[in-house]
């Protein structure tokens, strides 16, 4: 069986002339070699693709696989995700990990967490900037916190996305607006534990893998699981186990919450406590990554007596069931 990786490679952006911030979310080198040597170790032939624009040239070309295995986050919008996934779609090329409509809303996490809300899953409190003129339309207790809607590995988190007053709240959104060209998420601050679940499988057969509680340190950022906090984790941040009674709350807020959003194959869920110690949904990675050395969903699984093929195993495994039920 032939396997196809689709990707969007740092080293390939920052010689374009991209910052480090613009490509925070993109892989490293030894993460796509780490996929594909696990892939290799599994008895598949594997080919690499790259990014969307080699994806087309490639298929123009009348290039096929079997299954694609896709952790490409893309460059522009908010379908950015889901580029990818759609274009594979219209070939009927079966890939990883969660389809166009999955990836474009959760990329949203404003919308997601409409959804969460709907269906009666704790997250907190919220309110969605499009604008400066919004800033003064929130009606929320202080403290809050603020984050761009549509980014990941932390990027636009700081110790300053914890607000104590209109004005300290105005400065950022304002800040972020103009950094990030897009909404901002504003949302009451939840002042407890932090946890982050993995997850791995698809509707009814999904499972909770492993957890860690994320406890920062004192070299750590304040207030959040920043970018700074994530790009410099071994000196930053400790993961532990769970291994007390919160755990099966957790894993049951994750597991609805992961359903219910209809995401597939592998991924994290984040959560946070409240002042009542209640775990409350605060995101969703449904293209978690999948560095060997350095991603938090490696790291869970590594705490839990799994190696990297074996996690590479189960989600390759996940997608070729869907194509066995086509």
């Amino acid at each position: 069986m032939k396997i196809g990786l689709t990707y969007d490679l740092r080293s390939e952006y920052l010689k374009l002339g991209f910052s480090e911030i613009e490509v925070a979310e993109f892989d490293k080198d030894e993460t796509i070699d780490g996929i594909e040597n696990s892939l290799r170790e599994l008895n598949f032939e594997t080919e690499r693709i790259g990014h969307i624009k080699n994806l087309v040239s490639l298929l123009s070309q009348g290039k096929r696989w079997d299954l694609v295995f896709n952790i490409a986050e893309g460059m522009y919008g908010i379908g950015r995700e889901s580029q990818i996934p759609a274009l594979l779609d219209a070939y009927k090329i079966p890939y990883t990990f969660s389809d166009p409509l999955v990836l474009s809303l959760t990329l949203h996490k404003g919308i997601t967490k409409h959804i969460i809300r709907g269906a009666n899953i704790p997250t907190a409190d919220f309110f969605v900037v499009e604008n400066e003129k919004d800033i003064a339309k929130i009606n929320l207790p202080f403290p809050l916190f603020v984050k761009p809607a549509a980014e990941g590995s932390g990027k636009g988190i700081s110790e300053r996305s914890k607000v104590t007053n209109f004005n300290e709240l105005n400065e950022v959104c304002e800040i972020l607006l103009k950094e990030f060209q897009q909404p901002l998420l504003v949302e009451t601050y939840l002042s407890g534990r932090e946890f982050t679940v993995g997850i791995v499988g698809t509707g009814e057969k999904a499972k909770v893998i492993g957890m860690v509680e994320v406890i920062l340190n004192e070299k750590a950022e304040n207030n959040a699981y920043s970018y700074q906090n994530k790009e410099n984790y071994t000196e930053t941040v400790e993961y532990q186990n769970v291994t007390d009674s919160i755990f099966e709350k957790c894993a049951e807020v994750a597991l609805k919450s992961w359903r219910i959003l209809n995401c597939r194959d592998a991924g994290r869920i984040d959560l946070r406590c409240d002042n009542k110690g209640i775990p409350n949904f605060i995101e969703v990675n449904p293209l978690a990554g999948l560095n060997y050395l350095h991603s938090d969903l490696p790291i869970i699984v590594y705490k839990n007596g799994y190696s990297f093929t074996d996690l590479i195993k189960i989600i390759v495994d996940s997608a070729l069931e869907r194509v066995k039920n086509v």
